[in-house]
């Protein structure tokens, strides 16, 4: 009897994902997709993310300068994309050389290109630079930056290039000159590259006996400080740790840190969710029925409020958020509750990441709390994605539209 009701699970939790459930409200049709945002093209000397091309937020650091004699050639490949149209003035092929990340990109924005205006290429004018014709320190020197236009050199659509680039995954995208757009990328081997659902090893969890534990020391079994309610605003109730959906306490990350009025800073990587309420909101109250929402921690504002606990366990209250910002960390843990909640530091979040609905990602991890109440077991405490996880990555690319999914949190799994 286990086996076909745990199939039954796993084909339910299929079900949820498929985009084919959208229909299911109110609405003008079963399973109609939802109309592509529209996308707004670039301002003249605009960057995007708004933050300095080198910073961890962006393309990240300068790692040194690859000539055809050094070691580091090898990190570069050539880009024989007959879509795309190389002015390699030098004619050495220089321009077609780049890092895998950085072609990647590049070829994904060569359809985009296509796709909008029929009949046009992606045109690159700088790639890769070994002769030192760019300022001190260009990831041009690396392979990780190109400058880019269209091929009938149509000024008036570089702006929207510039947001077909930004959407294409470029990390930083900048419209530098009214004559080119430049794009760059992390590095292939940059951790920064890779940020899925998870707080830093130093975050806290308050254990049933009251003490603060650090989630790195935390373990399967052990009960902590979480909401019982599905949209984070329930009663604080402890709820015990299942076990980690990802557990790396090796590698740094990048995490954004949000503070608040009541003097709460939780740390969490782009693609985790969070609870938050949008609009007016007294600081110290309880929040309103159906008031909070999850967002992506990339997607936290300040003026958004989060649910800080309260003095007494049993109590939330809402705080808002006053800042938010940057840095790096090293570890990254993500410990799972039966709740699918837990207190971080003071602050209620979600257990869950990469998808933007904390109820849809609950439900999907039905069978594997079943499946821990069978056997007192999830069947992985060892680091690393926990291979459940790996199984809804895998569900979720397959049946999901691609703008369901964090584009960060999907790289998590390459690791």
């Amino acid at each position: 009897m286990l086996l076909p009701t745990l199939v039954t699970c796993l084909a339910g939790c299929a079900f949820l994902l498929s985009p084919v459930s959208e229909g299911c409200g109110p609405g003008r049709g079963y399973g109609k997709r939802r109309s592509p945002r529209k996308l707004a093209p670039l301002a003249y000397k605009q960057f995007s993310p708004n933050v300095a091309e080198k910073t961890l937020g962006a393309s990240g650091r300068y790692e040194g300068k690859i000539t055809r004699n050094s070691e580091r050639f090898k990190e570069l490949t050539p880009n024989y994309n007959p879509d795309i149209i190389f002015k390699d003035e030098e004619n050495t092929g220089a321009d077609r050389m780049m890092t895998q990340r950085c072609k990647d990109k590049l070829n994904s924005l060569a359809i985009a290109v296509m796709n909008l205006w029929p009949g046009v290429r992606l045109r690159v004018t700088e790639g890769w630079d070994e002769d030192g014709h760019h300022s001190e320190e260009s990831l041009h020197y690396e392979g990780r930056a190109v400058d880019i236009t269209t091929s009938d050199r149509d000024r008036n659509k570089y702006a929207m290039l510039a947001r077909l680039a930004v959407e294409s995954g470029f990390d930083w995208v900048y419209y530098e000159s009214k004559a080119h757009i430049h794009c760059s990328v992390k590095s292939d081997h940059s951790v920064a590259a890779k940020s899925g659902g998870c707080f830093p090893g130093e975050a806290s969890v308050t254990l049933e006996s009251g003490a603060q534990k650090s989630v790195s020391e935390l373990r399967p079994g052990e009960r902590v400080l979480a909401s019982a309610g599905g949209d984070g605003s329930g009663e604080l109730v402890y709820s015990e740790v299942l076990a980690f959906l990802d557990r790396d306490p090796v590698t740094w990350k990048l995490f954004y840190t949000l503070q608040t009025e009541a003097g709460a800073r939780l740390s969490l990587t782009a693609a985790h969710l969070l609870f938050v309420t949008e609009g007016n909101c007294s600081e110290g109250a309880a929040p309103a029925r159906g008031a909070l929402r999850t967002v992506y921690a990339s997607d936290a504002r300040p003026g958004q409020c989060v649910l800080v606990a309260g003095q007494r366990n049993g109590e939330g209250r809402l705080s808002r958020v006053t800042r938010v910002s940057l840095r790096a960390s090293r570890g990254a843990f993500a410990p799972l509750t039966r709740q699918g909640t837990l207190v971080v530091d003071g602050v209620v979040a979600s257990c869950y990441a990469v998808v933007e609905q904390h109820s849809l990602a609950h439900w999907a991890f039905s069978p594997l709390r079943l499946i821990h109440s069978w056997t007192g077991s999830t069947g992985s405490h060892g680091d690393g994605i926990h291979w459940y996880s790996q199984l809804l990555h895998w569900l979720g690319r397959m049946l999901l539209d691609s703008g369901r999914l964090h584009p960060l949190g999907v790289a998590q799994e390459a690791r």
